[in-house]
């Protein structure tokens, strides 16, 4: 067999193999059961599929160890082990006949803030999976079915950790996101900067909608894809045994069109068999790969969980805005001293709401241990808003500290020539996929003319290149030094610009307001220099967005460099202009996705902005004024949370912002229940009896609906995961519960919720029973007796409401 990586680079299209969960249990697994840990009892079994697949056609076989880290397997089991030998397998029956690619998939469990786990915890878990299917011979290392962009991130850490094996890397969407918010772009863009060396998309649905997955990819997109879809959704039978709509010929129909969208490697997943590969193969016939054609020239991406920032010659000009620095902020100082984030969360808040598209997070003051506080920040940031950030510290400790939390692809401000630094922080940048600013400064000189500072730039990218950093990570600061001592400082930066774009194809940025250091009328010399610098090749700055002249003349030069078509954002912006402005407050931009009306109560607010660490002042405030606790309840915190869930439904909000403003109203209730317990009009709460069902061991979903349902009113009672069905009505009956809720993610447990029903039924229970997972549909719901199901936390809330009225 050819290396991997020289696969990529050819013209021919090749095929994975199929699904395994529905195949395996037609062959003996027991429902419910690991298909890792069965596997080890059952090796013949797991060579027989892989001989089946490769028979149909497939090039790369997936190892049996989608399942096999340790928080999956359970502390009993031995993760390398089971990892080594299932992939040992699947090697044995490729041989030469096609690559061995080691099956990365979820661990169950989100990365802090999210979750428990920080993102170096999951960085070593997957190592220890990664480093047994290495030994057990794997060719490529396949993250599949990631529905969280800072998991997909520690899975290529990991591998890259581990050893220097090819890495692919697929996500799962719903629709036009991920389960935690990420599109289908941002992921793109996220992966191809840490260099990733195949992206795709599996499961989720069948092979007409992910089509428009690979569309949305193609703009931006450098690297070889591959797409594994569904045989269609599941379907449960007339005997209790779930099934795909789309046989083999169906199914080769439409997935043979991933080919002519770009598509390099092509398989399927849940509910394809051989039969599926076989036809799909016989489908695609002797049709050559040709790469989508690149539309947007972007230089550089920037992004968080959920956005993405192209920054670029065609692109806006980006707004890094610079209030988040403690330097000549008393308060701000004091606070991050004490390790309080008020005033950097009130800083981002509004730099947001002016149209800031990337935030500056330096926390560099007197007594501030950097190293502890920025990933604090961060973690803090990011929990809150969407924008994406800059990392800002003249400490790489604290820089590291801070890459080591963020979920996507930051900016990293700066790296300059000082001895180390670029040897320190460049592979750090590399492995994490951050973009950085790189600053021609060396010693303590500053190189005041073009040519001088070129010369700099010139060796420190020499030294990037050396240290294999790719082109797509490197923005160059053009140095604005004060015009008041150096007069011709404006015209050297902008040759600066005018070079990096003309010669090397770089785009620059600049610390805006150092300009008119020491001068009158400092926004009329940053506005007019900004428009200058635009038109030279400036694609981004770190300024104030709080100016309204700075505002007026982004606007108007991009309205004049033809990159605001028909100059839509400038009359939305301008449409009632008046003129005559001397600086102050910028016009607004807007609602962000964060952002409340001003006039909504602050207790309200709080919720739908996720304000946790606001929320119990602003209760005691209520309290203070003489507002009963049932009345902060129904007044304030319900309606507050309604909002937060319209605004899911909508798609302006997704599981990171409906966790946070969960969490706050959780701790609003936890100040008001002593009082609503001495409240006797509170009343009584239905009762909800929560269960993943026996088999299962998947729990974030059914976590997230717990949460949701306790905010709206019910009483939950959480039976944790993997639960027999006779331990469910039996807790439904102790705590006369109105509803049961169960659910399950695997297609060869979900038949076990139909259990729960019959017993309710042999017990004469009147309990309603709902039922949810990424598996469960309504016709299944329908053929086994459910009450209900849902589709996400919020609609499982709006279900029971419903059955409790």
């Amino acid at each position: 067999m050819p290396d991997f990586r020289s696969v990529l680079r050819d013209d021919k299209v090749y095929f994975f193999d199929g699904g395994y969960g529905t195949l395996l249990q037609s062959r003996g697994l027991p429902a419910g059961l690991s298909p890792e840990l069965w596997g080890l009892k059952e090796p013949d079994v797991i060579r027989g599929v892989h001989q089946d697949y490769i028979d149909a056609g497939a090039n790369v076989l997936t190892t049996n160890t989608f399942g096999g880290s340790r928080p999956k397997l359970g502390m009993d089991a031995d993760p390398y082990e089971l990892n080594k030998a299932m992939t040992e397998i699947a090697r044995q029956v490729a041989g030469d006949n096609a690559f061995v690619a080691a099956s990365i998939g979820p661990t169950g469990h989100f990365v802090e803030p999210l979750g428990d786990l920080t993102f170096r915890e999951l960085v070593d878990i997957f190592k220890e999976q990664i480093r047994g299917c290495v030994d057990g011979g794997a060719d490529l290392i396949l993250g599949e079915t990631h529905f969280d962009l800072a998991e997909a991130k520690a899975v290529v850490v990991a591998a890259r950790q581990v050893c220097d094996l090819p890495v692919a890397l697929s996500m799962t969407f719903e629709g036009d996101a991920s389960l935690t918010g990420t599109t289908p772009q941002t992921f793109v863009d996220t992966m191809q900067n840490m260099g990733v060396e195949l992206i795709g998309t599996n499961c989720s649905a069948g092979p007409e909608q992910m089509q428009n997955i690979l569309r949305s990819w193609a703009p931006r997109l450098e690297t070889p894809v591959f797409a594994e879809a569904n045989a269609g959704l599941p379907e449960l039978d007339d005997d209790g045994n779930t099934r795909f709509r789309l046989p083999p010929e169906p199914f080769a129909e439409q997935a043979a069109a991933f080919v002519d969208l770009g598509a390099k490697f092509i398989g399927g997943c849940c509910g394809t068999t051989p039969d599926h590969i076989r036809a799909l193969r016989a489908k695609v016939g002797d049709k050559t790969w040709q790469r989508p054609e690149k539309t947007d020239d972007a230089q550089l991406v920037l992004t968080s969980r959920a956005v993405s920032v192209p920054i670029g010659f065609n692109h806006p000009g980006v707004i890094i805005g610079e209030r988040i620095n403690p330097t000549g902020k008393k308060q701000l100082t004091a606070e991050l001293q004490d390790g309080a984030f008020t005033e950097a969360l009130r800083f981002a808040s509004e730099q947001i709401d002016l149209g800031a598209p990337v935030l500056d997070v330096n926390v560099g003051a007197p007594m501030v241990d950097e190293v502890a506080l920025l990933p604090e920040l961060t973690k803090t940031l990011i929990s809150r808003f969407s924008t994406p950030l800059s990392i800002d510290s003249n400490d790489p400790k604290a820089v590291e500290a801070g890459l080591w939390v963020y979920p996507g692809s930051p900016l990293v401000n700066s790296i300059s020539g000082e001895s180390g630094k670029m040897e320190e922080l460049g592979p750090l940048c590399k492995q994490f996929g951050a973009p950085f600013i790189l600053l021609p400064i060396v010693g303590n000189k500053l190189p005041v003319t073009a040519a001088e500072r070129l010369t700099v730039i010139e060796g420190l990218l020499q030294q990037a290149y050396d240290l294999g950093i790719p082109k797509r990570l490197i923005m160059v600061d053009a140095l604005a030094l004060t015009v008041s001592s150096k007069p011709e400082a404006a015209r050297h930066a902008l040759d600066v610009m005018r070079h990096c774009r003309d010669e090397w194809g770089l785009p620059t940025t600049i610390g805006l307001s150092n300009i008119s250091f020491g001068l009158p009328a400092r926004e009329l010399l940053n506005s007019t220099f900004l428009s200058l610098s635009m038109a030279s090749g400036l694609c981004s700055f770190i300024a104030n967005p709080n100016s309204a002249r700075l505002q007026e003349s982004l606007h108007a030069t991009e309205v004049l460099l033809n990159r605001d078509p028909q100059a839509e954002r400038y009359i939305e912006k301008f449409s009632d202009w008046t003129g005559g402005s001397q600086g102050g407050a910028a016009p607004s931009t807007g609602k962000t996705a964060n952002s409340t009306d001003s006039n909504l109560p602050p207790v309200q607010a709080a919720v739908i902005k996720g304000d946790k660490d606001s929320i119990v002042a602003l209760v005691e405030k209520e309290l203070d004024a003489g507002k009963a606790a049932m009345s902060i309840v129904n007044d304030l915190l319900i309606p507050g949370i309604l909002a937060v869930g319209d605004k899911y439904e909508k798609k302006e909000y997704f599981l990171p912002q409906l966790l946070q403003s969960a969490e706050t109203m959780q701790t609003a209730f936890a100040r008001l229940k002593p009082l609503l317990e001495e409240d006797e009009s509170a009343g009584e709460k239905p009762v909800v009896i929560m269960a993943t069902v026996e088999g299962d061991i998947h729990d974030i979903g059914k976590n997230i609906v717990c949460l949701m349902l306790k905010n709206y009113g019910f009483e939950v009672v959480d039976l944790g995961k993997d639960v027999k069905a006779e331990t469910i009505v039996d807790a439904a009956q102790e705590h006369k519960a109105s509803i049961i809720g169960l659910s399950a993610l695997m297609t060869t447990t979900m038949v076990r919720m139909e259990d729960t029903i019959k017993l309710v039924g042999e017990r004469g229970l009147d309990t309603k029973v709902i039922i949810g997972g990424a598996v469960v549909t309504e016709k299944f719901c329908n053929a086994i007796g459910a009450d209900g199901w849902s589709t996400d936390a919020i609609d499982a809330v709006k279900l029971a409401q419903r059955l409790t009225q």
